[in-house]
């Protein structure tokens, strides 16, 4: 009697591309799918300015995840035409596109991002994001038709990303999606950022939710000092304005607002790290940072 060996599968390997319009859940689909916080976020529209990779394996499957920026018409400031090409760089250039909707929301920043979409010859996945928010379940078949009517092939899958609803079936999509060849990274590689890069990021997250609709658009963070001594991590952060009205916001009365930033980052940066941390956060004004070719290089977004 013959012994037959079972034929393994073949590796696949693939960038998905995460795109759509500002808010409409993008990163948190990421943060839930790799289940780790990748990227941050808030209800703060364009919260999300790099493009940011998060790894998952699934049996012989590797998913690269590109998290981009809400694509938007406004390009007033050389930071909005870059994170504007960011994205539609990543279209351009994905295996597979994820272009997340809000609910059954739509207007003319959907209809943006699908004027880049429709000459795609790419898989496209729409989908249907906060779907635990639609109170009216049956207004979802309609809506899902309209989406059909606008792309020749896509695929549609309503998820909740916060409550981890259908994100396993959104995954096996797009693993039937992806092509075969080898997987570009190591198995235990979730993303290409390093401590650095997530620590600056965590400030700017906490100087969003602090300051909600006071913040400052033009807010950005660098971290001047990340030094590890005897199991301690020193972190010196500076978060950059535009102009001193908007570094008084920040710093607050007392400076009360930019002692609850620091708290709030320092907790999460020791959750990241695991290890102590001693973080010290300045304000600097740089007029007109977000049109400086040498400022958006020194924050990596050029």
């Amino acid at each position: 009697m013959s012994n037959l060996t079972k034929q393994e599968s073949p590796d696949k390997c693939g960038y998905v591309g995460i795109v759509g319009r500002p808010n409409a859940g993008k990163s948190t689909l990421l943060n839930h799918i790799i289940g780790q916080k990748l990227c941050i976020t808030s209800r703060k529209p364009q919260t999300s300015r790099h493009n940011i990779l998060g790894i998952k394996n699934i049996r012989n499957s590797q998913l690269v995840f590109i998290d981009t920026p809400g694509m938007h018409k406004d390009q007033a400031s050389k930071l909005n035409k870059i994170m504007n090409k960011s994205a539609k760089n990543t279209i351009l250039d994905a295996d597979v596109i994820l272009f997340v909707v809000d609910r059954l929301d739509w207007d003319a920043r959907d209809d943006y991002v699908v004027e880049h979409l429709r000459n795609i010859s790419r898989p496209i996945i729409c989908v249907v994001n906060k779907l635990d928010l639609i109170k009216d379940k049956n207004l979802l078949l309609p809506h899902m038709r309209r989406i059909k009517q606008m792309f020749e092939k896509v695929l549609i899958v309503p998820v909740s990303a916060l409550k981890n609803q259908y994100l396993a079936e959104l995954e096996n999509e797009i693993v039937e999606c992806l092509p075969q060849q080898s997987h570009f990274f190591s198995p235990d590689q979730i993303t290409d950022k390093s401590e650095r890069f997530f620590c600056a990021e965590i400030v700017r997250e906490k100087v969003i939710r602090q300051l909600g609709h006071e913040l400052p658009y033009q807010t950005s963070v660098d971290i001047d000092r990340f030094e590890v001594k005897e199991n301690i991590t020193f972190i010196d952060a500076c978060i950059f304005v535009e102009r001193r009205g908007q570094k008084k916001i920040i710093i607050g009365d007392k400076g009360q607002k930019l002692k609850k930033i620091g708290e709030a980052a320092r907790s999460d940066i020791e959750n990241l790290i695991q290890e102590k941390v001693m973080l010290k956060i300045w304000v600097k004004v740089r007029n007109g940072w977000s049109n400086s070719d040498d400022m958006l290089k020194n924050f990596n977004l050029q």
